[in-house]
C-alpha cells in the first residue's frame, strides 16, 4: 500500500459562520452578558482563502526543490535531479513525470479510502473518511488541469507549482503509508493490533489511535494548503495574498513568487527580521510553522502562522510566550480531545487550554470549564490570542491553564498603538454607525483592513473580499454587512476602484 470569548466591542449581536465554513460559532454579548457560548463541532473543512492578483516579483535566486524531493521519494518517475530544474521546467518529459506522480498519488488515496471506510473512525473533524475523498477529487482535478496543455503549465519558475507538487506528493506518499501501517495486520505498527486498538477514542485511546488522530490533522492541513494554492485545480501561487500586510510584504520581498521554500532557507530569511534561536527553539518553531510536516514552508503555512501569532512586530516573542512556555497550549489536539482532556477539571471552573482550530486554520479555539462544570469551546473573534486570554482572565473564564494554579502574565505582549486620524463622509459615518462597527476593519471578512474604495458610491472594503465577491457572490454573504453592501458589490465590476494607501480608510 502506498502510501476549530467574547466579540469585539461594538459587535454584540450573535454571529454564526456560513455553512460552507463547516463551523458554527456563537459569540456572546459584551461584558454584562453570560460566558462565551460553546463552539459546536464542525463537519467539514473551510473554503480556501481568496487570493489576489499581485505584480510579479523576481524570485531573487530561488532554488527549486522538485528534483530533490522526487528523488528522495525514489522510483523511476522521480523528478530529474538536474540542479535548478523542476518538473514544470523540464518540458514534455518533466510533465509526464509529474502526471505519473499524480496518478500514483491518486491510486494510493483510493486504497486508503477503502481502509478508512470503517464507521469506527467516527465523523468528528478531522475525519479521514471525509478528508481522503476530498483530497482525491482535488488531485484528480489538478491532474486534468496540468495535463491538458493549459497556458502557463510547465513554465513556472523555481518554487512554483511543479516544485510545490513534488514536495506535496512526496509528503503525501509518506503520510499515506504511515496511516495504512496503523491498521490491523498492516506494517509494524498494525502487526498484532486488534480492531479496538485503532478505533478506541477518549481517555483510553491507544498510542496507535493518537497517532492516527495526529495524521488526520496533518491530512486536514495538507488539504487546506492544496485547496488554497490550487483552487479549482488551477495554480494561484503568485497571486496568493497573505492576510497580514507586513507578512505579505516580507514573503514577496524575500521569496518573490515562490510558494514554497526549504525550512533551512526560510529560517535564514525569517532571521533577517525576527532572529531565530538555534537548537531546540528552532526545532520547536519549525514544528509550529510546518503544519504539513514536509520539511518545507509554504506561503499558506506562513500565512496561518502570522495570523495565529500576530502582531507582526513581536511575532516570535508572541510565539515563544504562547506556544513554547504557556502551559495551556496544546499542539495537534482536536475538538473531541480538548473536551476529553478538560473532563478531569470539571470541578475546577476556569481551567482552560487552547489549540489551533483544525477547521478554521489561522484561528484559535479555546476550551474551558464553565461555572456549572460544563466543558465549552469558543473561537476569539478579531483579536490576538493574548488579548482574548487576558480578557477571559479578568472575567474569570480562563484562570487555570491545563488545570494548573499559575496563569502566565501576558501583559508583556501588549503594545500601545498610536491612534490614527480617519476622515469619513457624513454618509459613511451614518452607514457604519448603523452597523455598530468601526472604520478600519473590513466589514465582510472582519480580518483585513479596508484598502479599496468603490466609486461612485464610496463604499470601503478590502480588495480580497471584493475579488472573492466578484468570483463567487454567494459565498461572501455575512449578515447585515452584505444587506448594506451586497447590491453595490454585485455591480462593482462596472465601477471604478481606488486602491487606498495603508492607513487611509
Amino acid at each position: 500500500m502506498c502510501p476549530p470569548p467574547r466579540p469585539a466591542p461594538g459587535l454584540p449581536q450573535p454571529y454564526s459562520s456560513p455553512p460552507l465554513g463547516g463551523l458554527s460559532v456563537h459569540t456572546s454579548a459584551p461584558s454584562s452578558a453570560p460566558p462565551p457560548p460553546a463552539l459546536h463541532s464542525p463537519s467539514c473543512p473551510p473554503p480556501p482563502p481568496p487570493s489576489l492578483p499581485l505584480p510579479p516579483t523576481p524570485p531573487g535566486g530561488a532554488r527549486p526543490m522538485a528534483a530533490a524531493m522526487a528523488a528522495g521519494a525514489g522510483g523511476r518517475d522521480a523528478a530529474p535531479s538536474r540542479p535548478g530544474r523542476g518538473w514544470g521546467a523540464m518540458g514534455a518529459g518533466g510533465r509526464r513525470a509529474e502526471q505519473r506522480a499524480l496518478s500514483r498519488a491518486v491510486r494510493c488515496l483510493e486504497q486508503l479510502e477503502g481502509l478508512c471506510g470503517d464507521p469506527g473512525l467516527g465523523a468528528s473533524p478531522p475525519s479521514l473518511p471525509d478528508l481522503v475523498p476530498q483530497s482525491l477529487t482535488l488531485l484528480r482535478l489538478i491532474q486534468v488541469r496540468r495535463g491538458g496543455g493549459s497556458a502557463g503549465v510547465g513554465n513556472e519558475g523555481p518554487g512554483g507549482a511543479a516544485d510545490f507538487l513534488a514536495v506535496f506528493l512526496n509528503n503525501l506518499a509518506a503520510k499515506t503509508r504511515q496511516v495504512a501501517e496503523l491498521f490491523p495486520g498492516r506494517g509494524r505498527a498494525g502487526a498484532g493490533a486488534g480492531r479496538e486498538d485503532i478505533f478506541r477514542e477518549g481517555p483510553t485511546a491507544t498510542t496507535a489511535r493518537r497517532h492516527l488522530t495526529k495524521l488526520s490533522l496533518i491530512f486536514s492541513h495538507m488539504l487546506a494548503e492544496l485547496s488554497a494554492l490550487f483552487p479549482d485545480g488551477h495554480y494561484c501561487g503568485p497571486d496568493y495574498r497573505l492576510t497580514k500586510t507586513e507578512a505579505h510584504a516580507f514573503w514577496r520581498q524575500h521569496c518573490g513568487e515562490r510558494c514554497v521554500v526549504p525550512w533551512e532557507e526560510f529560517k535564514t530569511l525569517l532571521g533577517t527580521l525576527h532572529p531565530v534561536e538555534p537548537g531546540p527553539m528552532a526545532l520547536a518553531l519549525r514544528s509550529t510553522i510546518d503544519l504539513t510536516c514536509s520539511g518545507h514552508i509554504s506561503i499558506f503555512e506562513f500565512d496561518i502562522f502570522t495570523r495565529l501569532f500576530q502582531p507582526w512586530p513581536t511575532l516570535l516573542k508572541n510565539w515563544t510566550v504562547l506556544a513554547v512556555t504557556h502551559p495551556g497550549y496544546m499542539a495537534f489536539l482536536t475538538y473531541d480531545e480538548v473536551r476529553a482532556r478538560l473532563q478531569a477539571f470539571r470541578g475546577k471552573p476556569g481551567s482552560y487550554i487552547f489549540r489551533l482550530s483544525c477547521t478554521r486554520l489561522g484561528q484559535w479555539a479555546i476550551g474551558y470549564v464553565s461555572e456549572d462544570g460544563s466543558v465549552l469551546q469558543t473561537i476569539p473573534q478579531n483579536k490576538p490570542l493574548f488579548q482574548a486570554l487576558m480578557e477571559g482572565q479578568r472575567e474569570h473564564f480562563y484562570l487555570y491553564p491545563d488545570g494548573k494554579n499559575t496563569n502566565p502574565d501576558l501583559s508583556e505582549l501588549c503594545q500601545v498603538e498610536p491612534h490614527k486620524q480617519i476622515e469619513v463622509s457624513k454618509e459613511q459615518f451614518q452607514l457604519y454607525c448603523a452597523m455598530d462597527s468601526t472604520f478600519q476593519l473590513c466589514k465582510i471578512c472582519a480580518e483585513s483592513d479596508k484598502d479599496v474604495k468603490i466609486e461612485p458610491c464610496g463604499h470601503l472594503l478590502c480588495f480580497r473580499c471584493l475579488v472573492a465577491w466578484q468570483v463567487c457572490p454567494g459565498r461572501m454573504g455575512r449578515g447585515r454587512e452584505m444587506e448594506v453592501l451586497g447590491e453595490c458589490l454585485c455591480l462593482s465590476v462596472s465601477v471604478s476602484l481606488l486602491r487606498l494607501p495603508p492607513g487611509e480608510v
